[in-house]
């Protein structure tokens, strides 16, 4: 409502709702309670709604639901009416009659008002809950009925349709049709009486409150309702009997007579226009005294509204101004028709009807049939006027827009016309010059004016004419039906005389060397719609049946029956006979008028060659196929003799024949003519002049044979193809030997030129061919009653042709083009395989298929076809295979297309290489085979049982394929721990697999065999599958499991192995073989029996089935009968073992420990080369402990004690300074499993270590490294890596154990073994890794060679991340020093640097991270040694500001990679993020990079503030902090969020790189892609955090957009984690200041110094900017006691000042700014420049004085002063400073 807008009062959450607070209330009261005005008057109206205390008896019938629904009727809010009209409906519908019929008494008046509501949704449901108020009360309305008949009437006037429409549904549903007028005649004084209140006494104002309803819309509502009135009082005149609308007579004649009425006609709004014209009508009709009482005022009111173009009010004015001239003779007498009417009219017309033609023309002949003769006269003037307007008005835009809008004025020209002639039939003069006028004037330059225009050419006007030439006809006495006389003559000297002119005009037209072809089209349109009305097309006919208004001239032009039976019958067909079809013309005119202008047309043909005329000539024989126009035609007589012998006599006399043969095929053979169209249409034009088929026949049989184009026969057969009479007359000729043999010639010959084009593409694909290959598509693919086109031993023919072509090509497809022979027979084949029954069982039909499929299976690159091409095989094939099916027996046997394609298919995939896409198409191809094979037939499961078979190989094909599998897979597991091999593989390049992008047949054969299995048998059918092909299911199953294994541990690589992987992924095969189906148990034991026979990969493979299948322990239990079956061990039952232990029962594991523990201490009683037992034994041991075996001490003691055995007893066993090049693998893998062993003792049991045994292990681990040390240059090895790996574990373990020994263990470990390893075994053990590391590159200088120890340097690296400092600093390296290279380092760390830090660069991530953990060590280091010449160089400051080197090493780092970064990330935009490709190229120079800076900021933080600005000016003097922020905005994500799992990011903050710590973990192999981003997120924190003055000064020198993306990102993501350190640093610091307190609050981000000396008290606030540290810090003044005002702003000044530009936390700059202070209360002057004691940057005392004034200033201040003002004179006294 009104205060809807409004501010609410507080705690006022819902609006305010009149309806709910009566609800309210009589909730409450349990009564709705009377209101002043409503329900209180005594007399017997009921008014509104009474209130229930009223007590009156029949207030007691309104429940009180309905008492409130009808209250909110009366609310001036349409929302709220709405639903209460809504909710009054639906309880109408639901409460009981009773109760509802205690509304109707209040019903009438409430209904009367909100029917005419303003709001149209209020107006149409009101009268749907009318009338469900009706269904429920039916007869109880009727006492009611006059109250409210007469807004019922004008509610199904309503101009909104759907209110309209509802009230008439409920005037339906209260009175049956019948009914109607009865109930209307019941009421019609009181309907008469509203209709007469609202037309002649309402206004706006009275309608509608002025007070509260806006002027428009009571204006609206006014004009609605007037509307609606003037619609309903037709309404109520149409639907009254005779007798009621007598009885109004009175009434009526006093509404009408009223002047108000009758301005209507002018008013304003045309709905109110249309209305009053339909009721003046309706008054003519049905009241014509009435009109003629008021006549002056009705024929000014209609007629001289004639010019009215609303489209509102046309129709119904027109209809107005017909009746007003039938119903009032003298309507003439009151208007002047010359100036007032029909000067309108002229104007109208002249328009074009102002685009309502269509609503105005057809009203036109009944207009002028009605016109006196004092209107009309002269009568010539008249109808030249009037047909001339009309005429004018086809050129109007509208009507040339609109072929709707021109046909209507075509109709209405020609009825007019038709009309005139027949009143101007008589002999006087002046009704023979109105015809000739019509004639000459009129329809002849109508006709002539159509030539020029297609829409008058293709519109009703040819029709027309020729129905008016046939009406003429008819007239004249050419018809056979006998006239008078006088009017035959009539009419046969009018149709002279139109032909006449029309002969003239055609000739005009044709006789002119440029003729338009248009006008030439128009022409022949126009003759041949003469000859034959029906060949307008039938669009036409339609539009003219339903849009345009037939008049019937009853009473002067009789139409006969016949003749409108003739004009509707079938089109008869002009080759149905052997005569033409007769034309509705019956004289000869017609065909004189074609001989005429056929022969003047061949005077511009013969003599002029004009295509134009030629053309002509072919629409002219098309209409006209005659002897007679075909003998003009020729220049001379026929020479017969030279045609009878080989056409026969009856031919050979024909002069359409001669013609043909003289002229047409003369044309058919010029080269130069591209376009034959229509000469073959005058070759059928010649065929209709031929008396029998066979006649026909031996015509286009003497064509064939003649040398013309194929695009003629083409041509020729298609328009036979599309007309079913067409084709009977060359059906013969088509199924005929001569066509038949030339057309396999044709196909010889094609594919003949196609091979031989084949290194000449431009021939191959010639245009010159492109007819004949569509001949013979056309006539091998087109079909008649199942029937080819020619006969079938030609088809046979040309397909055997096809097929030894397509074999031929598909062999030299890669030497040249052959691609549109391909296609052309592609296309042929899908059409032959689709459309002849029983193709397949041709054997080449079926060869044609097997090569068909041969081409669709091979890579494109192999076969050089293009995708369209491709395509069209594929539908071809699938076409065949679908023919194929319906004939296939129930078995495969040899021979036949699915046995062969299986043994190429087999052979393709087993003897070449295939790269990925190859195998996809060879394998999608198949499986369409198998799938059509499947839906196609019902023995298909049989089929495909067999199918499969044949494709997969056999037991010892598939071990072949196994083992011809690259043996790279092996360095994976055996590194990881999971595999144990022994096998040899001793050549390095073994290790080296081939770069290639082809697939290993293994692999192709199991994705082949996988695909194609499990789509034909899928998981739901495997148990109702054969048995013999549920066992090949298995197989298959597990070797693709073989497969996905080796795939694994290739890690993917090389890209075609990670692309078949990504293929088997999207297929959903590696779900499918590992789901639970019914395959599952089997599986499981073809890969337990596999794996223990062969081991190796089957083991790995056995692994991965048990941890991801849903296995039961009965399923593993039940492979095995106990545990001794896999003693004695062997490397298959050791992987065996290994790939179960996880799941056996703690039983099992038990009894396996005891039986390989009881074979390990009796390793003496073996052979004498018991290596390879003892150290299976230990492998089986050490997998058991991993799985939490319970194991006894005195077990693992005599383990230990043996292992101590046998360093004293086979001491060659440890290969104690051995070349690890020379043993054998179980040598190696024996020392490695000892390793493994003690590890796990470390880990789990170090108590059970005594002294002996911890000298024993810490020996042994210090002499196999020696061992490994001494061998680097054996590494590529994977046997020595994984003894490197393991050795470099063993004292990673060592390692963490004596730093954090386990409380428990401190007290049972030998007093010195602590001393001993931090004194002797950490420098040994550190002494001979860190030269390691540094030999491995220089031993292997290629980081992607796959033999490059990337493990080792992993294993190394972890081990050295516990190498002391102290280490570092006396390290034992080789000097390494470079010349000119500025350092104040001591040589050992000089030398560490240089030689470390080039590894940085080195493409081997776990080599880069170790040197960055080992350089990080000693970065706090190294600024002491800077300090001493930073101070020296103070001494001699020569004004210029100092700057000092960070390491020379590192920046040397830094300049060697930023013009490679720039290479690399120079494309992309600061901003955006740069995706890095983890371990690649990018990615090694890049995180070298990042690593570099670290360690520099590391450095830089643990400088002291006075060298930090030294650092910083050397920074930023060679710009290398302002490209480290471009490219750490290219590396920074745009939104730095950690990707975390949907439980884990609910309640809690986003964690961002800059939320969380950097891992970099030399070990770490997953999550790499994040590395960079995160890195450079923790680069740009660092760089903010310690160089905030910096990043600042570079962030306001950037451009407007950089700047804007730098501090949104730095503001959304760091500045806050920044801000809350800041804060607790300061809240957390422990430093102390005399004088001086400082106090934080981390809500407001502010830091508060109190500063206190004797009598002065200084109180300075920090706010701390929500971007920082990009904004500059605030101070504000807190309190302050005795301090000068100019001092206390020099001090915050000051403050500002150094927490702006000093490089560092704000702790540090307020101990700066208090040592300022401090130094001004000790007497020192500030400086004069800049107002301060110690510099704001490099913070140095002002020492240079002047000469004459004394004062002294900043050697820095001093020097940007002179500088900037070009004078050497001191700032205060100006003299010359010296």
């Amino acid at each position: 409502m009104g205060g809807k807008n409004k501010q609410r009062t507080k705690g006022n959450v819902r609006p305010s709702s009149s309806g709910r607070a009566a609800e309210l209330l009589a909730r409450e009261s349990g009564v709705v309670p009377g209101f002043v005005g409503f329900g209180i008057s005594t007399s017997n109206d009921p008014g509104y709604v009474p209130a229930v205390h009223g007590a009156e008896e029949i207030d007691n019938l309104v429940d009180a639901d309905f008492r409130l629904v009808l209250r909110k009727l009366s609310k001036r809010d349409a929302v709220t009416k709405l639903k209460a009209v809504q909710e009054f409906g639906a309880m109408c519908q639901e409460r009981e009659s009773e109760t509802v019929k205690g509304v109707l008494p209040y019903w009438p008046r409430i209904y009367c008002r909100i029917s005419v509501d303003h709001d149209r949704r209020v107006r149409e449901a009101t009268q749907q809950a009318f009338e469900q108020l009706i269904l429920k009360v039916k007869r109880n309305l009727a006492p009611y009925l006059k109250s409210i008949m007469g807004h019922w009437l004008i509610a199904q006037c309503d101009t909104y349709p759907p209110a309209a429409s509802a009230a008439n549904v409920a005037f339906q549903a209260a009175f049956p049709l019948n009914k109607q007028p009865e109930a209307l005649s019941f009421c019609k004084d009181e309907i008469l009486s509203v209709l007469q209140d609202n037309l002649l006494k309402e206004t706006p104002d009275t309608l509608s409150d002025p007070q509260s309803v806006p002027e428009e819309e009571r204006e609206m509502k006014y004009l609605r309702l007037l509307t609606s009135s003037l619609l309903a009082l037709k309404k109520l005149l149409t639907v009254l009997p005779q007798s009621d609308r007598d009885s109004l007579c009175d009434r009526l004649s006093k509404l009408i007579a009223q002047a108000k009425f009758w301005k209507y006609s002018k008013h304003k709004t045309p709905q109110i226009r249309g209305a009053f014209f339909e009721v003046v009508a309706t008054l003519c009709e049905h009241m014509p005294d009435l009109i003629r009482a008021e006549a002056p005022r009705a024929c000014c009111a209609v007629l001289l509204s004639i010019d009215d173009t609303d489209p509102v009010v046309l129709p119904p004015l027109w209809e107005a101004v017909l009746h007003v001239l039938a119903s009032i003779p003298d309507c003439w007498t009151h208007v002047n028709a010359r100036k007032g009417v029909l000067p309108k009219l002229w104007v109208l017309l002249r328009d074009g009807g102002k685009g309502l033609a269509t609503a105005l023309h057809p009203n036109m002949l009944p207009f002028i049939s009605k016109l006196p003769e004092e209107v009309t006269q002269p009568k010539l003037d008249f109808y030249g006027t009037f047909f001339t307007s009309i005429i004018q008005g086809l050129s109007s835009e509208r009507a040339v827009a609109s072929p709707a809008e021109g046909a209507a004025i075509i109709f209405a020209t020609v009825e007019c016309l038709r009309f005139c002639m027949l009143q101007n039939t008589g002999e006087e003069e002046e009704q023979r010059r109105i015809r000739n006028m019509l004639i000459s004037d009129q329809i002849l330059p109508l006709i002539d004016g159509a030539m020029g225009s297609p829409g008058l050419q293709g519109g009703p006007l040819f029709p027309q004419v020729t129905e008016m030439l046939v009406s003429w006809e008819k007239r004249a006495g050419l018809a056979g039906e006998s006239r008078p006389a006088e009017e035959e003559a009539t009419f046969q000297r009018l149709l002279g005389d139109f032909w006449e002119g029309l002969g003239q005009l055609c000739v005009r037209y044709v006789d002119a060397e440029e003729s338009e072809q248009l006008a030439l089209e128009g022409i022949a349109s126009l003759l041949q719609i003469m000859q034959n009305p029906e060949s307008c097309s039938k669009k036409q006919a339609k539009k003219k049946k339903g849009k345009t208004v037939k008049i019937s001239f009853s009473d002067l032009e009789g139409k006969e029956e016949g003749e409108e039976a003739q004009r509707e019958a079938p089109v008869s067909h002009p080759l149905d006979g052997q005569e033409n079809p007769s034309s509705p013309l019956k004289s000869s005119h017609l065909l004189e008028l074609v001989c005429q202008l056929a022969e003047l047309n061949m005077v511009y043909v013969n003599e002029r060659n004009s295509e134009r005329h030629i053309r002509f000539l072919s629409m002219l024989l098309g209409a006209f196929p005659s002897p007679q126009v075909f003998q003009v035609l020729l220049k001379e007589e026929p020479e017969a003799n030279l045609l009878e012998s080989e056409l026969g006599p009856e031919l050979a006399q024909n002069p359409a024949v001669h013609f043909l043969l003289q002229r047409v095929v003369v044309w058919l053979r010029q080269d130069s003519r591209k376009d034959t169209d229509f000469l073959v249409d005058m070759v059928f034009s010649v065929l209709q002049c031929c008396s029998t088929k066979a006649q026909r026949t031996l015509i286009l049989n003497h064509l064939t044979l003649m040398d013309l184009k194929w695009s003629v026969i083409l041509q020729i057969i298609q328009k036979a193809c599309a007309d079913a009479v067409c084709l009977d007359v060359c059906w013969s000729w088509m199924k005929g030997q001569v066509l038949g043999e030339r057309l396999v010639q044709l196909a010889g010959d094609l594919c003949e030129v196609g091979l031989r084009g084949a290194n000449v593409p431009s021939t191959a694909s010639s245009p010159k061919h492109s007819h004949s290959w569509a001949l013979i598509s056309l006539v091998l693919s087109h079909q008649h009653d199942d029937d080819c086109l020619i006969g079938k031993v030609y088809v046979e023919k040309i397909i055997d042709q096809l097929h030894a072509t397509l074999s031929e090509a598909k062999d030299i497809s890669d030497a040249g083009n052959v691609e549109p022979l391909v296609s052309f027979i592609s296309d042929v084949a899908s059409t032959f395989f689709s459309s002849v029954k029983g193709c397949l069982l041709l054997a080449s039909a079926e060869e044609l298929l097997l090569t068909l499929f041969q081409l669709c299976a091979q890579d494109q690159s192999v076969t050089h076809l293009s995708d369209s091409l491709l395509l069209k095989l594929k539908q071809a094939f699938l076409a065949g295979v679908r023919s194929l099916v319906n004939h296939l027996g129930s078995s495969v046997t040899k021979g036949t297309f699915l046995h062969n394609a299986a043994v190429w298919v087999k052979t393709q995939v087993q003897a070449s290489p295939l790269t990925v896409k190859s195998l996809q198409v060879l394998v999608q191809t198949v499986l369409s085979l198998v799938e059509t094979l499947a839906t196609g037939q019902q023995n298909g499961s049989c089929l495909l049982s067999q199918f499969i078979c044949c494709l997969s190989p056999s037991e010892e094909e598939w071990s072949k394929l196994r083992k011809a599998l690259p043996p790279q897979w092996v360095k994976c597991p055996l590194l990881t721990g999971r595999l144990r091999m022994t096998c040899d593989y001793p050549c390095r390049d073994t290790w080296k697999p081939k770069a290639s992008l082809r697939l290993p047949a293994h692999l192709c054969v199991c994705a082949l065999l996988g695909r194609v299995s499990f789509t034909a048998v899928p998981l739901d059918d495997q148990q109702e599958a054969d048995s013999a092909l549920l066992s090949e299911l298995r197989h298959t199953a597990a070797e693709i499991l073989y497969a996905l294994q080796w795939c694994e541990e290739m890690e993917y690589s090389p890209s075609a192995v990670s692309e078949y992987h990504r293929m088997l992924q999207d297929w959903k095969l590696t779900e499918t073989v590992r789901a639970d189906g019914s395959m599952a148990s089997g599986i499981l034991k073809t890969l337990f029996s596999r794996s223990l026979e062969e081991g190796s990969l089957w083991s790995l493979t056995l692994a991965c089935y048990v941890q991801t299948a849903d296995l039961a322990a009965s399923d593993i239990k039940g492979l095995y009968n106990n545990v001794e079956s896999f003693f004695s061990l062997s490397e298959q039952s050791v992987g065996t073992v290994q790939a179960l232990c996880p799941c056996l029962p703690a039983e099992d594991r038990e009894a396996i420990v005891a039986l390989s523990v009881a074979e390990l201490l009796n390793w003496q009683e073996k052979e004498q080369d018991c290596i390879h037992s003892v150290g299976a034994c230990l492998a089986v041991l050490h997998c058991c402990l991993k799985a939490n075996t319970a194991v006894e001490e005195e077990i693992l003691q005599a383990v230990m004690a043996t292992m101590m055995e046998w360093r004293n007893s086979k001491e060659e066993w440890f290969l104690f300074n051995s070349d690890l090049a020379k043993p054998s693998v179980g040598e190696l893998a024996l020392c490695v499993e000892m390793m493994r062993v003690l590890c796990w003792l470390l880990d789990h049991s170090p108590t059970i270590l005594h002294s002996a045994q911890w000298d024993f292990l810490l020996c042994s681990m210090l002499a196999w490294l020696e061992t490994a040390c001494d061998s680097s240059g054996a590494f590529w090895n994977p046997w020595v890596q994984l003894f490197v790996c393991q050795n470099c574990e063993l004292i990673v373990r060592l390692s963490e154990f004596f730093a954090a020994p386990p409380a428990a263990v401190v007290d049972q470990l030998p007093p010195e073994l602590c001393t001993e390893w931090q004194e002797f075994f950490v420098d040994g053990i550190h002494t001979m890794l860190l030269p390691l590391l540094i030999k491995v590159p220089v031993d292997f200088t290629e980081p992607d060679d796959p033999s490059f120890p990337m493990s080792v340097l992993r294993a190394v690296g972890e081990a050295l991340t516990y190498i002391p400092v102290e280490q570092l600093t006396n390290n034992k390296l080789p000097a390494r020093f470079v010349a000119d290279q500025k350092s104040n380092l001591p040589d050992q760390l000089q030398t560490l640097l240089n030689t470390l830090s080039p590894l940085l660069l080195f493409k081997a991530r776990p080599l880069q991270l170790t040197v960055y953990h080992i350089l990080h060590k000693v970065m706090p280091l190294l600024p002491e040694s800077d300090s001493e010449s930073a101070h020296a160089k103070s001494e001699e400051d020569d004004g210029e500001e100092a700057c000092l080197s960070p390491p020379a090493a590192l920046m040397t780092i830094l300049t060697a990679t930023e013009e490679l970064l720039e290479n690399v990330l120079g494309g992309v935009q600061v901003g955006e993020f740069a995706v890095v490709q983890p371990l690649s190229v990018e990615h090694c120079c890049i995180l070298g990079y990042l690593l570099a800076w670290k360690l520099i900021l590391t450095f830089f933080k643990a400088a002291p503030s006075h060298l930090r600005v030294q650092y910083s000016l050397y920074l930023r003097k060679n710009r290398s902090l302002h490209k480290l922020l471009l490219h750490l905005f290219r590396l920074m994500p745009e939104n730095p969020t950690i990707p975390v799992q949907g439980s884990e990011s609910t309640g809690k903050e986003a964690r961002t790189f800059f939320t969380e710590s950097l891992s970099l973990s030399v070990s770490k192999t997953e999550g790499l892609q994040f590395e960079v981003p995160h890195l450079a997120c923790s680069v740009y924190y660092t760089a903010v955090k310690d160089l905030p003055a910096m990043v600042r000064l570079w962030c306001n020198s950037q451009e407007k957009r950089v700047f804007s993306t730098v501090d949104k990102f730095t503001s959304k993501y760091v500045s806050s984690v920044l801000s809350a350190q800041e804060i607790a640093s300061v809240q957390s610091s422990t430093q102390s200041f005399d004088s001086m307190t400082v106090k934080a609050r981390s809500t407001t981000r502010e830091v508060i110094a109190t500063y206190s000396v004797d009598d002065i008290f200084i109180e300075l606030v920090i706010q701390l900017p929500p971007n920082y540290p990009l904004g500059s810090v605030s101070v504000e003044s807190g309190r302050r006691v005795g301090v000068a005002v100019q001092q206390w702003r020099n001090w915050m000044l000051q403050l500002s000042t150094y927490l702006t530009h000093q490089n560092g936390s704000i702790m540090e700059g307020l101990a700066l700014w208090k040592n300022n202070v401090d130094k001004r209360f000790e007497g020192v002057e500030d400086c004069m420049i800049c107002f301060s004691v110690i510099h704001g940057s490099n913070y140095s005392l002002p020492k240079k004085a002047c000469r004459t004034c004394k004062k002294k200033f900043h050697s820095a201040c001093l020097y940007k002063w002179f500088t900037s003002s070009n004078k050497s004179t001191c700032p205060l006294c100006r003299e010359t400073f010296f």
